[in-house]
């Protein structure tokens, strides 16, 4: 046993009785500065709890929806106070209130046309020929096509889902949901307009691409629904209306 012992301290280092301890350090300062920065919590994100993390920014979204509604109000009032010492002022509050309804900017009231499109309820185990699962759902060119029928017809405000609209407001659909200013909705979607409900209407029944998605209505039993209501309040625009891109078409 003694002449083992010697011989163990006796033995010249190899390269990996030198390396393993440098090793050793380094994982130690790695797991040292893992747990700092971790402070407790997972610095991996699982990625499997996607409708979590949506659900997560469509509430961040709507908290910052009502601070930009209380901020828009501030200005109102500051600018109200200074109006009447400052003529710039009142000049540019003058020609700002005439621009609101155009902008959305404000609360709007008036006679609605509804329309609701949503799903087939059912789906056939064995598709017809030519039908792909694909065409029993509600697209983003479907609910656009709503949208740009109801603004020809001369619709003075528009609300998609919860959310006022204006003209520049994008449309997008992932999947079989509908994303709009951040936010995530599941059909039925419904798209309401203020304005004349005649026109309103007559503009639905010309449009030929909302009457193509009629046609698959009766095919595949997708809903489409257009009903009236004699006055609905719409709340005032949230969202930015600057325009960040554009582009000129020919």
């Amino acid at each position: 046993m003694a002449d083992q012992r010697l011989t163990w301290l006796t033995r010249r280092p190899t390269l990996w009785s030198a390396v393993v301890p440098l090793v050793a350090l380094a994982a130690g300062l790695l797991f040292a500065l893992s747990a700092a920065t971790a402070r407790g919590t997972d610095l991996r994100s699982s990625g499997g709890d996607l409708p979590g993390l949506i659900r997560d920014h469509t509430r961040q979204n709507t908290v910052l929806a009502d601070r930009v509604a209380q901020l828009r109000a501030e200005v109102d009032r500051l600018s109200a106070e200074q109006a009447p010492g400052d003529l710039r002022v009142t000049q540019l509050t003058r020609q700002a209130d005439t621009l609101m309804l155009a902008a959305g900017t404000q609360a709007v009231s008036g006679p609605t046309v509804r329309v609701s499109l949503t799903d087939a309820k059912n789906v056939p185990s064995r598709l017809p020929d030519g039908i792909s699962v694909d065409d029993y759902v509600v697209h983003q060119q479907d609910v656009q096509a709503v949208v740009n029928a109801l603004w020809e017809g001369g619709a003075e405000a528009m609300m998609l889902m919860d959310q006022r609209i204006i003209s520049t407001s994008a449309v997008r659909c992932v999947g079989n949901t509908l994303i709009l200013q951040g936010r995530v909705y599941s059909p039925p979607y419904v798209i309401s307009a203020i304005g004349n409900q005649n026109n309103l209407k007559d503009a639905l029944e010309r449009s030929p691409t909302v009457s193509i998605y009629r046609q698959w209505v009766g095919a595949v039993g997708v809903g489409y629904d257009v009903t009236t209501r004699s006055k609905q309040t719409f709340p005032a625009y949230a969202g930015s209306i600057n325009l960040e891109r554009a582009r000129a078409t020919r």
